[in-house]
């Protein structure tokens, strides 16, 4: 596994979308700095857009941020990379901050142990999950988790900075639709070839699963890896992350 003891928060902040990659980035420099031991988020967002790096140097990019919010979806800069991807009340938020003094070395183990996490945990719920990429899937990855090779359900991206590295997770459960909705707007914007098609709720796959069963399950493979101490989030931590969420808020548009 990843870790084997963490802290386990679930603080989430479904309407103020930014705070989450600001406290992932403030608990990255604190695992780093010795402060806080590894951490695992597990939260459920609102409606939100998450730009990559690529999105937010394109041309189109405030175009793109005006498509999701008049789809009702705000827009934030994610603190992995990757291409445009989208949270709902549907979907599930799993951050993992993990010790590593040369982070760079493990890469490539952590995403394959990330995408295993999240592959084992669908399939304790009867989805027949894969490791790999959906031809024509948004955001694409090659620790994505699909669906029989058909639909994308799991995508994964990785920060390092010296001392630590963060993993993070968005799992669609639910509503499949909604994602696909705001998703075309919003790579028309950016001029992205991507194929709807792909995008997947876990609900599609086997019946009785959504949301609460993703959920149970991934606490379940946690808490068999590791020793999982359930926290709750200091006011210290939470102010810093207040002070840097404007930089991961998408910008204003008219």
């Amino acid at each position: 596994m990843l870790t084997p003891d963490f802290e386990l928060l679930r603080e989430a902040f479904p309407e103020r979308p930014e705070l989450g990659p600001a406290l992932s980035r403030v608990l990255l420099d604190q695992v780093a700095a010795g402060e806080r031991p590894a951490t695992v988020r597990l939260s459920r967002p609102g409606r939100v857009v998450a730009f990559g790096r690529r999105d937010c140097r394109a041309a189109d990019y405030l175009a793109a941020v005006k498509a999701a919010r008049g789809a009702g979806f705000e827009g934030m800069e994610r603190l992995t990379g990757g291409r445009a991807a989208a949270y709902s009340e549907g979907a599930l938020s799993l951050t993992l901050t993990i010790p590593d003094e040369n982070p760079a070395e493990r890469t490539t183990r952590r995403f394959e142990a990330a995408a295993g996490l999240a592959r084992d945990a669908l399939r304790q719920l009867g989805v027949d999950a894969r490791i790999g990429e959906v031809p024509g899937e948004y955001c694409p990855g090659d620790f994505s988790v699909n669906a029989a090779g058909r639909t994308k359900l799991v995508g994964i991206g990785q920060r390092m900075i010296k001392g630590a590295a963060h993993v993070g997770f968005v799992i669609v459960a639910e509503n499949a639709a909604l994602i696909r909705r705001v998703l075309e707007p919003v790579y028309a914007a950016l001029e992205l070839e991507w194929n709807p098609d792909t995008v997947g709720a876990i609900e599609d796959e086997t019946e009785g699963a959504g949301l609460a069963e993703m959920e149970a399950a991934l606490l379940e493979r946690l808490g068999a890896a590791g020793s999982m101490t359930p926290a709750v989030l200091d006011a210290a931590t939470l102010a810093l992350a207040e002070e840097v969420a404007p930089r991961y808020r998408s910008p204003e548009t008219r």
